[in-house]
């Protein structure tokens, strides 16, 4: 198959001359975002967070990014009549970044059609298994139940199925015979949060093609 290059890479053999803009999306206490916050303030790492989006109030999420002085949003579906207006409010916000790639981390809402035609072949996920074995919110503990040797983490492109996306990279994490779901999760996290910040350093700088569902960084 053809390979094509994605939107948003400089002609240059794909070098940009200004930071990529990145809006992340968290849901939680933000670990994976500080570690790109921390990775952006290198400037040789080309790239820097211009917002910070999450689902609900008094996330540990939002309050980084405050400390690093980054704008924020929240966007609760609650607000919405339904789960299609959220998505077009979401989208409506994060346009306003005009972002080069928006990451989901630990963002806990599936993103709906219209946010993903906005943003198409700009929106990224990371989760906490090898996909696709071991997709949804249990990923860890489905791996340690069924007693699996090696499970790790992954960067998708994200499309509307569930963790169905075209795959960028994978990290592999041990199975320990010891391991309970919280050390398995802390392994994982460790390794998820290294791959993230490698990863998207990467497709920013030196931009990617994709053949089918290959994707080729650099």
């Amino acid at each position: 198959m053809m390979s094509t290059v994605d939107p948003g890479i400089a002609p240059q053999g794909g070098l940009r001359t200004t930071p990529a803009r990145l809006v992340v999306l968290v849901s939680g206490s933000g670990t994976n975002l500080q570690a790109l916050i921390d990775a952006c303030a290198d400037p040789e790492y080309g790239c820097t967070v211009v917002a910070v989006g999450a689902d609900r109030d008094g996330t540990g999420g939002i309050q980084r990014a405050r400390r690093a002085q980054i704008p924020t949003f929240i966007c609760r579906v609650g607000d919405y009549a339904d789960r299609q207006q959220w998505d077009e409010a979401l989208t409506r916000t994060v346009a306003m970044y005009e972002p080069d790639l928006v990451i989901s981390a630990g963002f806990l809402k599936l993103l709906g059609a219209r946010f993903l035609s906005a943003f198409d072949g700009r929106v990224i996920n990371t989760h906490n298994s090898l996909l696709p074995a071991f997709p949804g919110i249990r990923g860890p503990q489905e791996a340690l139940a069924y007693g699996v040797k090696f499970t790790g983490a992954t960067l998708f492109f994200v499309d509307p199925g569930v963790d169905t996306g075209r795959i960028i990279a994978q990290t592999v994490v041990p199975v320990e015979a010891a391991d309970t779901v919280a050390t398995l999760l802390e392994r994982i996290q460790v390794a998820e949060r290294s791959q993230l910040v490698d990863t998207v350093g990467r497709l920013m700088r030196e931009g990617w093609t994709t053949a089918g569902r290959w994707v080729e960084v650099g």
